[in-house]
């Protein structure tokens, strides 16, 4: 038996702030989506400096205190830099000096295979989508140690031959290093493995990444040492055979919230899903399974609990015994359901946008941010979200994020018209911890007596002010129509939004009917508003109003009526002629409610308005059984026919072939129909 090593290991700090998702779309998506954190050790300067995705820090083990290090942030103390050659990113990833590295092109290497050998402190990031890794990857060396490499696509060093035994050509391969992050890449088609950690790598994360299409996936361990601390959270696994990952001699592996997926009839069969071999222990929490043969097997002297998953088509072996450990003695974190990771990790995994996206020198120092802190507890400069907005001067000329602690806020919200630039951002681990939430309806009589709020009144959180973002958190709207059948207008709107450039990026959205309202300040102006990442839960027209908005990589849940039935339409658009109405894409549509139940949308000529020309495509989206094989249907007199709705490359049991009464897109018109042409030169970037 080898000797093992006395780590110091300490619980890491509640007070993070974070600045991301699920996530998941953690819960119901996380998104959904991953959690970007900003280190309450940034210093005040940095923080105003750089925007939230260079400041952040990771979870799981990699955020653990240990081998001097402090948890794991990366480049965040030096300078960002971006880089389009591989001789400029050689040079940074490199350095002895810490650095934040953009990566905005695709950047080809040469040889194919080299793995670029990254010095410690280094942030590498793709710059929104852009930023591809082409026929090479990354090696983190001995002693090499606060890395995060973030939204990057690493690709295509294949050679040709299956299981390669000649060309060790991975995406990621570190040998001794410790404190590291991989977050939201795009890892594919390699000649080797994807991710491999070895030789005693310690306290690593890897979260929210899409790993497929390769024969060896995600190799830990090759030691003798029981050593590895390593968090596996969120990762989409998919079409690869084998390492999926395979866990060898590691100390604490804990795994939740996976996705390992084997689809039929292709080219790529998987051998088995998660193995712990040697002294492993590992704790594997509600995750899912479709497909995979031998979803989990262990050695006999390893260790393996699990909890909560979830196994659809698998076959052979599926073992546990033993006992393991408990993770949140080392960190927190919170389990979205293993019922919701298919969709969440569909549409939430890789990378996004709104990360590594960087606005100029001048332009960021001028729009250095304000922040505001809520705290139900008393514990920031205010009890409530509305007393923070009200402290916002009139007309402020910069950002203004407005930081909301966990907790349950139960009161309305409006940020007036008069104050732009403003952030909500919650700073939980989950999007589920922070909750602004109130009931009111279209019927509720006013307190003062003047009569009822009417739907757009009914928002728990009414957005008037133009350039507004909400992160990391969830409004809701939780009135209770059985409970007033009575009450005339059951109309009850969670978030209205009537401005122009508005970005919700890893939020949750809720309610029944007209659970989301996206409006412009008036007929003639245009607001155009970006949902992503995020998570809409609604039953009739739960997405309305004439807004230009597009809701991608998300997951719209579909809702029963307070009656237990399934009948609803989730969208609802009042477009304006010449305009841009409702886009969905790369999307999920789901819920618990009965097939052939939903519709996609309806047009509200609002006030019988016949000027009106509403619109909702929706594209490249997987759509569940509930939808009807009809998705559209007419409102009010008025026949969706004569206005603008549309479906491309839809799947999915709901989907269905082109007809009179379910028109498609083709190639051409679709061209025009992209998230960029909805968005009108406006690019939204996370502040």
């Amino acid at each position: 038996m080898s000797e093992h090593r006395s780590r110091a290991r300490h619980r890491r700090p509640a007070t993070l702030l974070a600045a991301g998702l699920p996530l998941a779309l953690a819960g119901a998506g996380v998104t959904m989506y991953g959690t970007d954190f900003v280190s309450p050790r940034a210093t005040a300067a940095t923080a105003a400096a750089a925007p939230a995705w260079a400041t952040a820090t990771a979870d799981g083990f990699a955020s653990v205190d240990a081998l001097g290090q402090n948890g794991t942030y990366g480049g965040r103390d030096g300078r960002t830099v971006t880089v389009r050659t591989q001789a400029d990113l050689e040079r940074y990833a490199t350095a002895a000096e810490p650095y934040v590295i953009v990566v905005a092109g695709t950047i080809t290497m040469n040889p194919v295979g080299k793995e670029i050998k990254v010095a410690s402190d280094k942030t590498i990031v793709g710059s929104g989508t852009s930023g591809h890794i082409v026929g090479g990857g990354f090696f983190l060396g001995p002693g090499v140690h606060n890395v995060i490499i973030r939204n990057l696509t690493i690709r295509d060093a294949y050679q040709g031959i299956w299981n390669d035994k000649e060309h060790d050509f991975d995406a990621i391969q570190m040998d001794g290093a410790h404190h590291v992050w991989i977050d939201h890449n795009d890892l594919r088609n390699m000649a080797d493995g994807l991710i491999d950690v070895r030789k005693d790598s310690t306290y690593v994360t890897v979260s929210w990444n899409r790993l497929s299409q390769n024969n060896k996936t995600f190799g830990i361990g090759w030691t003798e040492n029981v050593t590895t601390d390593i968090t596996i959270h969120h990762n989409w696994i998919r079409e690869t055979e084998q390492r999926n990952p395979s866990t060898d001699n590691a100390a604490h592996a804990h795994l939740y919230n996976n996705f390992l997926e084997d689809v039929a009839n292709t080219g790529i069969t998987s051998s088995y899903g998660n193995y712990a071999r040697g002294g492993t222990r590992m704790v594997l929490e509600n995750s899912s399974f479709q497909g995979i043969r031998n979803p989990v097997i262990k050695d006999a002297t390893a260790t393996i609990v699990q909890r909560g998953n979830v196994f659809s088509g698998t076959s052979g072996r599926n073992e546990s015994g033993g006992t393991a450990f408990d993770p949140k003695a080392y960190y927190p974190y919170t389990l979205d359901k293993a019922a919701d990771v298919p969709s969440l990790l569909k549409s939430g995994t890789g990378p996004r946008a709104t990360i590594g996206t960087t606005a100029t020198a001048a332009s960021t120092k001028a729009a250095a941010a304000t922040t505001l802190t809520v705290a139900k507890d008393g514990t920031g400069q205010y009890r409530t979200v509305q007393a923070a907005v009200n402290a916002i001067p009139a007309n402020n000329p910069s950002r203004v994020v407005v930081s909301i602690k966990p907790g349950t806020y139960r009161e309305t919200v409006k940020v007036p018209s008069d104050k732009p630039h403003v952030t909500f951002q919650g700073t939980g681990g989950s999007r589920k911890d922070t909750v602004i939430v109130y009931d009111n309806a279209a019927g509720t009589r006013k307190p003062d007596g003047s009569g009822t709020y009417g739907t757009s009144g009914s928002a728990t959180v009414a957005v008037e002010a133009d350039d507004f973002q909400a992160r990391n958190l969830t409004i809701s709207n939780d009135f209770d129509e059985r409970a007033n059948q009575s009450l005339s207008g059951h109309q009850a709107v969670a978030l209205r939004t009537a401005a122009d450039r508005i970005l919700l990026d890893g939020v949750i959205v809720e309610g029944d009917q007209d659970t989301l309202l996206l409006d412009t300040a008036a007929k003639d102006k245009l607001g155009r508003v970006r949902v992503t990442g995020s998570y809409i839960v609604g039953n009739v027209d739960f997405v309305f109003g004439r807004a230009t908005a597009v809701i991608d990589r998300s997951v719209i849940t579909l809702k029963k009526r307070w009656d237990g039935t399934s009948a609803g339409y989730v969208t609802a658009p009042s477009t304006a002629a010449n305009r841009k109405g409702f886009l969905i894409a790369d999307s999920t549509v789901n819920g618990a409610v009965s097939d052939r139940s939903f519709s996609l949308g309806r047009p509200w000529h609002a006030g019988g308005d016949a000027s009106l020309d509403p619109q909702t495509t929706v594209r490249n989206t997987t759509l569940s059984a509930a939808i009807r094989t009809t998705p559209w249907t007419d409102m009010s007199g008025f026949s969706w026919k004569d206005d603008r709705f549309a479906e491309y490359r839809n799947t999915g049991p709901g989907s269905g072939p082109a007809s009179s009464n379910r028109p498609h897109l083709t190639d051409t018109q679709a061209a025009d129909q992209e998230i960029t042409d909805w968005l009108s030169g406006w690019t939204p970037t996370a502040s």
